[in-house]
Parts: C-alpha cells; sequence; structure tokens
C-alpha cells in the first residue's frame, strides 16, 4: 500500500482553478461564476431560484435548540482540533447504526469545516506529485477541479451519460492506472442524482487494489435516496482500509450554513489530513458540533421522513419539467433533477444561452450542466439543465406551473 505522503510538499497551481463557467475579466480577475449570475439574475427579475442547492425550510427543532443551548451555556470557543468529542462518537455510532462500520472516535473521525473543506484537506494530504491523478466521475461538483488544481495533480474524469448517468465500467477501467493516487467517488451523486450501482461500487474497489490507489469518497446525500438503502463503498471488503469516507450535516439536517463536515477513516489517513486541516481553518463551528451530535442520534423515521419528503418534492418537480416540455432523468437521490431542454433551445444555443433566459421568459433559475463539467467536454452536455428540488413544497408547485405556462 502507498506510503502515507508529507503535509508540506505543495504548490497551489494556477492552471484549472476557475470552474468551467467561469472566464477571466480585464487584467486577469474571474469575471462571476454561473451561479452567482443566476442568483443575481433571480434576485433582479423575483425568479423562483432552483439553480441554488440549499433548503429553504430550517433542520429538526431539536437540533435547532441544541445549537441555542450551546452557545448560551458557553460553548463558544475552539473546538478541539479533532472535533467535540461528543460528535466524534455520535459520527462513529452514526457509521455504526446505519452501516456497520466501527470507527474509532478518537483516532478515526475527523470534525471538519464542511464536507468541501474535508475534500480539500484529504486531496492536499494525500496527493504528493504532479504526476499524481485523481479520478472523478464527470460531470462533477465544482470544487472538485480547483482542489485537484491546488495540490498540484492532474484531473482525469470518466462521463456520467444522459439519461442514467452510469459510468461505463469498461472507460472506468481505462481511466484507472498506476498513476492515479485517488479515485474520488461522490454517491449519490451532484449534479446528477444518480446512485451508483453495486458493481461500479464494486469494481472501483477492486481498481483501487489493483493500482495502489486511495478511494475517497463524498456521500453528503447519503441520506437522501429513495429506492435503496444508501451502501458506502467502505463497507465492501478489502475498501475500509484504503477509504476516507467525507459527509457532512447540511443536507441531512437543512444546516448548509454551519458547515460541519466529517471524515471517517483510517487513522493513518486521518492523521495526514489533519496535518494539513489544521493550516486551513483549525477548528470551526463549536456549539453547531453539538448540536449536529443530537441531529445524528435522532430515530429512524427522521431519517426515512427527509428522504420520503424529498422523493415526493423530487416528483412535482419532475412532472412540472415534463408538463414544460422538458425530458427528465429520474433522480435516485440528491437534491436534483436533470432535464433535457433541447427541443426548447433556439438553434445555436445551449443549457448556458437557456437558463440565462429562463428567468425573464418564465420565472425560474436553473443551472447548466456544463457548469460542472471540464471545458472540452461541454458539447457532451450542451442541452442539460440541473434544477434543485430542496424548496418548499408550494414554491415547487409555482415554479412548475410557471414553466408550464411559458
Amino acid at each position: 500500500m502507498q506510503d502515507i505522503p508529507g503535509a508540506w510538499r505543495r504548490t497551489a497551481r494556477g492552471a484549472g482553478l476557475l470552474p468551467p463557467e467561469t472566464s477571466t475579466g480585464a487584467a486577469g480577475i474571474p469575471a462571476p461564476t454561473i451561479f452567482a449570475e443566476m442568483t443575481a439574475l433571480a434576485v433582479r427579475t423575483g425568479a423562483i431560484n432552483l439553480g441554488q442547492g440549499f433548503p429553504d425550510e430550517d433542520g429538526p427543532a431539536e437540533v435547532l435548540e441544541a445549537a441555542r443551548r450551546a452557545i448560551a451555556d458557553g460553548a463558544n470557543q475552539y473546538a478541539p482540533g479533532r472535533g467535540v468529542p461528543v460528535l466524534r462518537e455520535a459520527i462513529a455510532a452514526h457509521q455504526r447504526r446505519f452501516y456497520g462500520l466501527t470507527p474509532d472516535p478518537a483516532r478515526e473521525v475527523l470534525v471538519t469545516a464542511g464536507a468541501t473543506e474535508a475534500l480539500a484537506a484529504t486531496l492536499l494530504a494525500l496527493i504528493d506529485s504532479p504526476e499524481d491523478e485523481v479520478v472523478v466521475f464527470e460531470p462533477y461538483y465544482d470544487s472538485y477541479a480547483a482542489c485537484v488544481a491546488l495540490a498540484g495533480a492532474k484531473l482525469v474524469t470518466v462521463p456520467l451519460r444522459w439519461p442514467h448517468f452510469q459510468p461505463d465500467q469498461g472507460e472506468l477501467e481505462r481511466a484507472v492506472t498506476d498513476r492515479t493516487r485517488i479515485i474520488l467517488v461522490n454517491d449519490p451523486h451532484n449534479p446528477t442524482g444518480a446512485v451508483f450501482s453495486a458493481a461500479v461500487r464494486e469494481q472501483v474497489v477492486r481498481l483501487a487494489h489493483r493500482h495502489d490507489a486511495w478511494i475517497v469518497t463524498d456521500e453528503v446525500y447519503e441520506h437522501l435516496v429513495f429506492d435503496e438503502p444508501h451502501v458506502p463503498i467502505a463497507t465492501i471488503p478489502g475498501a475500509a482500509e484504503r477509504t476516507l469516507t467525507i459527509s457532512s450535516a447540511g443536507k441531512t439536517f437543512s444546516t448548509t450554513g454551519w458547515k460541519i463536515g466529517w471524515i471517517t477513516g483510517p487513522a493513518a489517513l486521518i492523521d495526514a489530513v489533519l496535518a494539513v486541516k489544521q493550516f486551513l481553518t483549525y477548528v470551526n463551528g463549536t456549539p453547531f458540533q453539538s448540536a449536529i451530535a443530537v441531529g445524528l442520534g435522532l430515530p429512524d423515521a427522521f431519517f426515512g421522513g427527509i428522504a420520503a419528503t424529498l422523493r415526493a418534492k423530487r416528483d412535482l418537480l419532475g412532472a412540472g419539467l415534463a408538463a414544460a416540455g422538458l425530458d427528465v432523468s429520474v433522480a435516485a437521490g440528491s437534491y436534483f433533477t436533470v432535464a433535457d431542454a433541447a427541443t426548447l433551445m433556439d438553434e445555436g444555443t445551449d443549457a448556458g444561452d437557456f437558463c440565462r433566459a429562463l428567468p425573464e421568459r418564465s420565472g425560474v433559475v436553473a443551472i447548466p450542466l456544463t457548469a460542472f463539467v471540464s471545458p472540452g467536454h461541454r458539447a457532451d452536455y450542451a442541452t442539460l439543465v440541473r434544477f434543485a428540488a430542496c424548496k418548499r413544497t408550494d414554491v415547487i408547485a409555482e415554479a412548475s406551473r410557471r414553466l408550464s405556462s411559458a
């Protein structure tokens, strides 16, 4: 198995740091991303914003009250570097309760400033050379390319294709080589809403062993799956000793602004990530950490309920998109639904043009899937649009009405 590298030999590289939908303006200053642009359009036009992936409702009252109580009780200073003990113990108990995994809360759990910091610290810790490659599934969460570039490695993509967004196993096998340092798996998947098959998960483990690669998983939507229970890759035989599992509280408890995430995995890997993390945020969110510990201990009915609620919203949104004339990929998990708007686009335009016109045309904001792909692959996703279903039912119903009438 690979040696764990020192955390210090790093160079931040400028190439590839800009998201795919970002352009460079005067004096090389990055122009606003498509996400900022669409949000500004929503504000200016009064459109319903189905572009941004955060809820418009608060999380469970028990969790909110636990945060207020922690603040009132004085939990307002630095947390321990690995996270407050009560949360690390709750994370370990959560992994055991839902998946049969048994991380040691003292050595194999690390609390982070959301999953995005967890990903950044992990990539910076485990990448050792400019020759290292990180394999990701494309489209991908937009921070992946930036973090890989910051770590000085090369991004290698495996395409996910409309309408089911499952990777071709032959393409995955060709992408993973002896140069692969990390296979990064986002499951359930943002932005497509796909949940990978058991065959894909098992192949990832086989390839990691064959090429001596680490596996890093982004499982922030683990409790928002609709058809079958979530299966972490770390539960597959032979995977746990080379896998770092990342998740967060934001999606499960509708507390995206709290930025409480975590990593579980082998102690030596966690130590390497901690060596980097301490120079990023150091620590964060002390009272929120205690509150999320309360959330992780909520009864099964809560976790089943949030998945059922989001599934109903997915169905409502999908019906509205279909009524408006879009072809819909039915999401198996996550906040998001992807639709093909080809039949509604003018000749010579793409999803970016469509989304820029949509607020004036129908009073709804969405995000082109080209925002989540490498520049050279934009043509493969030129007609696909992502909508977020994590809004109130009445908001989704009104968005559907606007889309259909337009």
